[in-house]
């Protein structure tokens, strides 16, 4: 069934359980290993410990002997207890970095738990580092510790500090947000043309030597729910905020599409001449695939923010009962619409006591539960089908084309489940 541009998005918003408590989530420094390979001329140097390399090295799967963009400068017990200077050490790291690597155009220091731990003020490192390599090189820093409420948040920090960099442009344009598959940002470039919409910028770009400009004239649209930040800066350079639905499956990237047509003036007839063939074809694919899901029980753990979209995606396209909708923190204003299209009575929870959330779990029995690696393994012991949380957001799952690809990544455990028990 293809969905309908008139969906209602004026609904009732359940009321929100909020719980303080112990959390199982990943590190902030994870997002490097989607954004190391979007921005091509942009290098990560996370200033941590070894645990800090080994976590990018395995999570990466990048081989030993390959040269990724990015590093980790170890902070070893010298630095811990004084005995080195770690701003002179990393000035010296920086230097023999940029030798050996003279395609780096931006360069950013990474901080981390232990960073932080011994207050190495990277700000101020950036800054001075800034003044000896410009203007090839402009060098940035973020904070990517596992301290923060979730690993996406190190995405929403790079791209927070990138803005103060962009150019600025009071034209009509639209920006859209996130960092996104090439093949993806291709295929929605494609779409928002055939909407009529002429100037389209990508934050993060391909390229640091070409940032995107924001002014008043600019209206971005979020591609993640995770970049908050990334919205205030932007915001806090004039640019303004287009509500809408994610981009996930065909429904939700047809009402983005739709968002992003009425913003600039396209009337509807437009928008369905544009997008119906492809909404057409992916709502068929998706329906050949529903009968694998529909009538199973979901709950999600707070992990990634992606939880609110993929819930109403699970529910709506391919018929998924929602037991409970976890998410570190519930955004109300960029999750308004997505918030409007799940049932009146979904069971949501923000932040994490995952004791509490566990047994909740437990009780429920799921057929599926999206959770976070650290959980994954346990529950899998205990007889529940899961889906590794962290998946969704390294695979390419935006757009009318990869709504089948998201879809699959649910029936792939429960096919497991299946196959085992057999």
């Amino acid at each position: 069934m293809t969905p309908s541009l008139s969906a209602d998005l004026t609904g009732p918003v359940a009321p929100v359980l909020r719980e303080r408590g112990q959390r199982e989530v990943f590190c902030g420094l994870t997002g490097i290993v989607w954004l190391h390979r979007k921005i091509q001329d942009a290098f990560f140097l996370v200033v941590g410990s070894r645990t800090c390399a080994h976590l990018l090295q395995s999570a990466a799967g990048v081989m030993i002997f390959a040269e990724p963009r990015f590093a980790t400068a170890i902070i070893d017990d010298r630095d811990l207890s004084g005995l080195a200077d770690a701003n002179a050490e990393l000035d010296r790291m920086v230097e023999q970095l940029l030798a050996r690597r003279p395609d780096i155009k931006l360069l950013f220091l990474v901080g981390s738990c232990p960073s932080e731990v011994i207050k190495l003020d990277l700000s101020r490192a950036a800054m001075r580092l800034s003044q000896r390599f410009a203007p090839s090189v402009r060098i940035l820093n973020y904070s990517g510790s596992g301290i923060e409420t979730t690993f996406t948040q190190g995405e929403d920090a790079c791209l927070a500090a990138l803005v103060p960099l962009l150019p600025k442009s009071d034209a009509p344009a639209l920006l859209v947000v996130g960092a996104l598959a090439d093949a993806v940002e291709d295929q929605l470039r494609r779409s928002l043309a055939a909407l009529g919409i002429a100037q389209v910028h990508v934050l993060p770009s391909r390229s640091a030597m070409e940032l995107p400009p924001v002014g008043s004239g600019t209206r971005y649209l979020l591609a993640q729910p995770f970049l908050a930040d990334t919205a205030r800066a932007l915001e806090g350079r004039g640019a303004r905020r287009i509500p809408a639905p994610f981009p996930l499956g065909a429904e939700g990237t047809q009402l983005w599409l739709r968002a992003a047509a009425q913003a600039f003036g396209a009337n509807m007839a437009t928008v369905r001449a544009a997008t119906a063939l492809q909404a057409e074809r992916a709502a068929a694919a998706l329906a050949r695939i529903r009968p694998a899901l529909e009538g199973k029980r979901v709950f999600f753990f707070p992990d990634s923010q992606l939880e609110v979209p993929l819930a109403r995606f699970l529910h709506r396209e391919m018929g998924m009962q929602l037991v409970e909708v976890g998410t570190p923190y519930l955004h109300q204003q960029h999750l308004a619409e997505e918030l409007a299209l799940l049932p009146a009575d979904t069971r949501l929870s923000e932040g994490q006591d995952v004791e509490r959330q566990l047994d909740r779990c437990r009780a429920e029995r799921p057929d599926l539960v999206v959770c976070g690696l650290g959980l994954a393994n346990p529950l899998e012991a205990e007889g529940l089908a899961t889906k590794w949380s962290i998946e969704l957001v390294f695979t390419p799952i935006q757009g009318f084309e990869q709504a089948t690809d998201l879809a699959n990544l649910f029936v792939r455990p429960l096919d497991r489940r299946t196959r085992l028990r057999v």
